[in-house]
């Protein structure tokens, strides 16, 4: 009786762990099925497809509104037309290059290059190829008689005129022969290759009608020079010598109107005018001192200043070429 007992729990021992170990499995089988929840995910697919479909149509009114739109135009730039005069020596591809890096910030300005040379040189020529920059370049050379000699002061003779003349011919010349109606407009500006610009300056004169002016630091054995201005107007000049003179101001102090320079066909630097007289001779027949426009803050900032390269002492260079092991020639400098 007891072992027909223990064959019986053991019998269903043995169903009921098969019974579950079957549940087991089903259960672990019915983990991998995918569930059909569709008739829970319908509202929120369609949903989903609705924004998709509003997204397009708002993409799609987005790219026609844009294709029938007139872009606006913006007034273009006057442009300013930059003459600068150069001439041969150590320091010449060392300004120049320092010169053109400054150009290449100010937007729609067109550089006039004018050797004193009886031809174009190799060393500007490839400096402005390289330059990145829209330019003209151009030569002329100075009279013999009007040169510099080696050991003449700087202010001995005027420099530069035959070549700021050269570039204000070629520039009428130029425009002349350009169609349309905006051929007139822009800015003339004389930069000598060895100042120093802010490039505020440049957007300063920009708006030039006439003339304009303002302050020029380090120059005529002063801390600056500039016009002095009353009531928004030119009164006079702070100056150390000869206030007296018309337009007693630097080269880089002023600029004028290309239409006022083409209006203006004689205007021109005079070579023979008194030591300091130069910028006076090319004004006097194109502005009044009471027509003049003051800019940088009514002439009381410094924007340009005459700074002058040292001249480079050559004693150990010349020593060595006396023995035959000088810089080689090839280098450009």
């Amino acid at each position: 009786m007891a072992t027909r007992m223990k064959l019986k729990l053991k019998t269903v021992f043995v169903l009921y762990f098969m019974v579950s170990l079957m549940g087991l499995v089903y259960a672990l089988m019915q983990l991998g099925q995918r569930c059909d929840c569709s008739e829970h995910d319908l509202p929120k697919d369609r949903t989903i497809s609705r924004l998709r479909g509003e997204l397009h149509r708002f993409q799609e009114q987005i790219r026609k509104s844009e294709a029938t739109k007139q872009p606006q135009k913006q007034p273009a730039k006057p442009t300013i037309f930059v003459i600068t005069p150069t001439y041969a020596r150590l320091v010449q591809k060392a300004e120049l290059t320092r010169l053109s890096q400054t150009f290449l910030h100010v937007p729609q300005l067109h550089w006039i290059v004018v050797e004193d040379s009886p031809h174009k040189t190799p060393l500007v020529t490839d400096l402005l190829v390289k330059s990145g920059l829209t330019y003209t370049h151009l030569h002329m050379p100075t009279a013999k008689d009007r040169k510099l000699q080696e050991s003449d002061p700087s202010w001995l003779k005027p420099r530069g005129v035959e070549q700021r003349n050269e570039g204000l011919r070629w520039l009428r010349e130029d425009r002349r022969a350009q169609p349309g109606g905006d051929n007139q407009q822009g800015v003339v500006y004389f930069a000598d290759d060895d100042n120093t610009y802010s490039l505020q300056i440049f957007e300063e004169m920009r708006s030039t009608q006439r003339v304009s002016v303002w302050p020029v630091g380090l120059v005529g054995g002063m801390k600056y020079e500039r016009p002095v201005v009353e009531g928004g107007k030119v009164v006079r000049f702070h100056t150390g010598w000869r206030p007296s003179r018309p337009f007693p101001m630097d080269m880089a102090g002023f600029a004028v109107s290309l239409k006022l320079v083409l209006a203006n066909p004689e205007a021109c630097f005079d070579g023979d005018a008194p030591m300091g007289f130069l910028e006076s001779s090319f004004l006097q027949g194109l502005v009044t001192m009471d027509e003049l426009e003051p800019k940088a803050d009514s002439c009381s900032k410094v924007l340009v200043w005459h700074t002058r390269t040292e001249k480079p002492k050559m004693k150990r260079e010349e020593a060595l070429q006396a023995q035959g092991l000088g810089s080689d020639r090839a280098v450009e400098v």
